[in-house]
């Protein structure tokens, strides 16, 4: 990923701060000079690995999960607030417009989760991560044996992340007054990503 100083992160806890925040990533694969694309809900076992490493299942469907040999190279893009800056927030309009955003790549090589109990706890931890949001929740319990019949349609898989990469662009590399205009042009929508951008922007601002 191009991410010029001002804009890179190294700071693991931030990087898996965001991943948590924006779970549902694109799992990318090369092969044969094609590339597998999978729009996927990730987790994460930070305590497993150097970076920590990812958990997630996909429709056994779907060939993408034939490519997880253990040494066939993938990326995990997961992408965070982002918002269209205008020139016209700044001090001097006589610029560009711009973007900013927050990404967050995960390299690693898929292996395939077999065990059934494995996926079948795999699955568990995603329902109550997401489920603590919904009211009433939802448990698996409610949908009986339906559950383990459904695991043989899918096909688990982890990724212990190799090498990780943030990159947090939110016009670090202009003047403290164009940050300051940024924030309060982003506050003053109804957009919740535009206003998430502009939260960020007051905490770097405060730094």
């Amino acid at each position: 990923m191009y991410t010029p100083a001002a804009f890179k992160l190294d700071d693991a806890p931030r990087l898996h701060a965001l991943r948590r925040r924006f779970p549902f990533a694109l799992l990318l694969t090369a092969h044969d000079g094609e590339i597998a694309a999978t729009h996927l809900p990730f987790m994460v076992d930070e305590k497993r690995g150097r970076h920590g490493t990812l958990l997630a299942h996909m429709a056994r469907a779907n060939p993408h999960w034939q490519l997880f040999d253990g040494k066939c190279a993938s990326l995990v893009v997961f992408t965070g607030a982002h918002a269209y800056i205008s020139p016209s927030w700044y001090e001097s309009p006589v610029t560009v417009p711009t973007w900013n955003y927050a990404a967050v790549h995960a390299h690693g090589r898929p292996v395939i989760v077999s065990d059934k109990a494995a996926v079948r706890a795999m699955l568990e931890k995603l329902v109550a991560i997401h489920e603590a949001r919904v009211h009433p929740p939802w448990s698996t319990a409610q949908a009986g044996d339906y559950v383990d019949d459904q695991i043989d349609y899918i096909v688990a898989f982890e990724i212990e992340i190799e090498r990780l990469e943030g990159k947090f662009k939110f016009n670090q590399n202009r003047s403290r007054a164009d940050q300051q205009g940024v924030v309060r042009a982003l506050s003053g929508t109804d957009d919740p990503l535009q206003r998430e951008v502009a939260e960020i922007m007051r905490a770097q601002l405060k730094e």
